[in-house]
This record gives structure tokens, sequence and C-alpha cells, in this order.
């Protein structure tokens, strides 16, 4: 008898492929697709409608010749995530909606939608690897780099659960982009010159003030520019941490740099400082300087926007970062860390940054991040995720 694998089927071209290779590996598949979202406040038209992206699921199901199924998770979605990223913003933290529906949508709400199908396997469309293996009698599964360097989204999985995994299928996990598309075209499937959707997940695009003015009002502040002085600055030291890193050296390479008014000069306001993002360029709209101006720090409490001159600004760039216990998180919890350890692994703190070599300094309040080189734009409520070569063992959200 064949396995019964449930595939979300997106409307896109991925997961549409991802399909038809289940298929041909013998699976017995099962459409399903998840309405999550039916607002257009602050969307921008044209990008994944829900309606558009409905039709084009079907298209290919029917094409593959595979039951089609749909189930709206708007409700749910609104809570776990939407309303999840309204707090965030209000606190002036920014955070990242598609970890989090990975986690508590797609394979938890949707995963149970297609254990009623009889499903044994979840599929989807990311491009990621999932390696099994027994240590000490017991079956772990590694959550791996998609072979696609380029494409690679095991960074948007970082909070997955070993139960998560071992439900899910990534099937094209051992395929590069390209060949995505020639396979689509091939089979002359709806969705193969179709352009990868963007944005927030489920949403689309959207003018991300707009968007949030449905639960965050606007309210004008005041724009204050920090001086860059070459002379001055924090100094970090060069390389990564010595074994012998105090508690108190490793609070100051994770700290940020705080501002006050007394710092900055005024240049111009703002429509609310919660509509911004540490390392943000877009939006300020102030001309005439010498370089462009990046948001180097938000005080949501005051409205008051911090910004600074050029990419090497030395409030941009910083050494590392904080994660306290209880926003960590381990897909490999045989791994993880406890006060006193120390460990050199590799971490990246947004989707498509390469890796970045860091030690991992586990303490009683928490993990602290410390890269080898300085990284632009840390930004607390993102996640930063730690690699062990190609397999992704945890992750956290940045507190600071």
């Amino acid at each position: 008898m064949k396995k019964k694998v449930v595939i979300g089927l997106s409307g896109g071209v991925d997961s549409s492929v991802a399909a038809y290779l289940l298929k041909k590996q013998g699976y017995e598949v099962i459409a399903l697709f998840m309405k999550n979202w039916h607002d257009t406040t602050g969307v921008l038209k044209g990008d994944c409608p829900w309606d558009e992206d409905v039709l084009f699921a079907e298209l290919v199901a029917k094409k593959l010749g595979i039951p089609f199924n749909t189930v709206d998770l708007s409700g749910p979605y609104k809570r776990k995530v939407v309303d999840y990223m309204f707090r965030e913003y209000k606190k002036g933290r920014t955070p990242n909606p598609d970890v989090l529906c990975n986690r508590e949508v797609k394979f938890d709400l949707f995963v149970k939608e297609a254990l009623k199908l009889g499903a044994e396997k979840v599929a989807t469309g990311h491009y990621s690897r999932i390696e099994q293996t027994v240590l000490d009698g017991k079956t772990i599964y590694r959550l791996l780099a998609g072979k696609d360097k380029n494409k690679d989204q095991s960074y948007f999985l970082c909070q997955l659960s070993q139960e998560q995994l071992s439900l899910s299928l990534f099937p094209l996990g051992e395929i590069e982009k390209p060949e995505v598309r020639r396979i689509a075209e091939e089979l002359d499937l709806a969705t193969a010159t179709r352009k990868d959707s963007q944005g927030i997940c489920f949403v689309g695009k959207v003018d991300l003030p707009v968007f949030l003015q449905q639960e965050l009002a606007a309210k004008k502040g005041e724009i204050l520019e920090i001086p860059k002085e070459k002379e001055s600055g924090i100094r970090y030291p060069e390389g990564l941490p010595p074994d012998n890193v105090t508690d108190k050296e490793l609070k100051f390479l994770s700290s940020a740099v705080r501002y006050t008014p007394k710092n900055g000069t005024h240049i111009g306001e703002h429509s609310g400082a919660h509509f911004f993002t540490i390392g943000q360029r877009k939006g300020i709209n102030i001309g005439g300087k010498a370089e462009p101006l990046f948001v180097l720090q938000l005080d949501v409490k005051n409205n008051i926007l911090y910004v600074g001159q050029g990419h090497d600004h030395p409030g941009l760039n910083r050494k590392g970062l904080f994660i306290p216990w209880g926003e960590d998180h381990w897909v490999r919890k045989d791994l993880k860390m406890e006060p006193g350890d120390d460990r050199e692994l590799l971490v990246r703190i947004r989707y498509r940054q390469p890796l970045q070599e860091a030690g991992l300094f586990a303490r009683l309040e928490g993990i602290y991040i410390i890269f080898k080189e300085l990284q632009r734009g840390i930004t607390p409520g993102q996640f930063a995720a730690w690699y062990d070569g190609e397999e992704l063992i945890g992750s956290g959200v940045i507190f600071e």
C-alpha cells in the first residue's frame, strides 16, 4: 500500500514541483491549500492575493491528478502570527512572521489538518533537508541546509521540533531552483513562470506602516542624527573572544549602543518609531546627506528615531548579541548548551545571510553570541540560528 502524503500546495512553483516529485516517488499525494489571510489592508495590489493562489493550486492539482482540498486557518493565523507581529512592533522590536508561521501554523495546525486526511507525512516546498540518524538507540532528525545555497530555507525552519521534523518531507532539498523551474515548464504546470511570493507569510508584500496602522496609531516624533566620529566610538577586539573571556566582557561585546536626545541633532520628523526597524534605510525620507541614513536605534517610549550616516557607522555595526534562557530553542535537544558551556559554531541572523563564524557562550542568564566579524543591523525580535556545518541545531529570539 502506498504511503499517504499531504502536500501544502500554495499556488507557487516550488510546492507544485514538490507534489510532482512525491507522486513520482510512489507516494499517494493529496493537496491541501491553506487560506490564512483575507484582509487586503496595506497589501500591495497584485502581490500574493489568496484567491489567485488557490486558483493556481487547483490547476496544478488537476494537472497532476491529485485530490485537492482547502482549509481555512485564518482565525488562528491572526492570533498566533499577525497579533504577535503587532505586539512586537509596538515594543520597538522587529518580528519574523515567517519563522513563527512555520512553527505555529504550517507545521502545527496544518499538520493536524493533514493527519485528519490520513496523512503519514506532510510535505512542503522548502529548500531544506531532513536526515535521520540513531544515537543511543533513539532516532534523531537532523535539519540540514538545502543543496541550493542561494535558496536554502533552513533558517525559516529554525524553530521546528523533533516531532515536527519526524512528520515532514522536503522533496526540494536536493534540487536547485533552476531545475525546479525546468521541471515545471516541462510538465506545463500553471505555476511554471509564476513569480515567487514575497513579503509576510500568507499576507504578501505590504506597505508596512499602512498594514501596522490597523493596530498601531501613527504619531509624529523626532528624528535625531547621531554623528559618525571616526576617531571615537566603540573599539571591538578582532576575531573571536579568548577562552578566558569574562562575563563582563561578554555583556559589553553583546550590548547595543544606547543613545539619548543629547547625543543627536534634530533633522526631521517621522510618523511613528514603531514603524521602523534597526538598519532600515528606506522610509526615513531625509535627503541632502553625504551618505545614506540608516536607523540606529528606536525609542518607542519617547517616539524618537535615531539615525546615522553610512554603512560603517559604529552604531550600526556590533560584535555580538544576547538571547535569554526561555527564548532559545534546540532542534537538537541532545546538543543543548548549559551554563558554562562555550562552543564555536556558524550563525546567521537573517535569511540568505552567509553563515558567520561565532562563539556561543552559555551563562546563567542566557546565551551570548560573539561574532568573529562585526555584524550590521542586529535587530531585537529577529531570530539567530546556529549551525554545526550544514546542520541547524538551534535558534533563539534576539533580545539585544
